[in-house]
């Protein structure tokens, strides 16, 4: 069953984010995974407000995982650490 990697996020230093952003494309293809949404048109509704937003569909929870615990994203995501607050959840979608 597909999942998907929802990420709040409010950057706190864009160019080290920018790094982030740059290197996290590879992993997260490589694990399947498909930009649904990347900081688009919003409306936010409830909650606390982070204009970054993204979406991410992966072919099961298994893969967004993988692709979370990789060497590969986990080396690109030390650029996003300080240099954002971000919720990240991964949750399967109904059949």
């Amino acid at each position: 069953m597909s999942a998907l990697w929802i990420t709040n996020i409010e950057v706190t230093d864009a160019e080290s984010y920018a790094k982030y952003a740059s290197a996290a494309g590879a992993p997260i293809a490589a694990h399947g995974g498909v930009f649904l949404h990347r900081s688009g048109n919003y409306v936010q509704l409830e909650g606390r407000e982070r204009k970054r937003n993204v979406v991410i569909r992966f072919p099961s929870i298994e893969a967004a995982m993988a692709c979370y615990n990789s060497a590969e994203y986990q080396a690109a995501l030390e650029h996003a650490k300080n240099a954002s607050i971000r919720d990240l959840v991964v949750v399967e979608e109904l059949e």
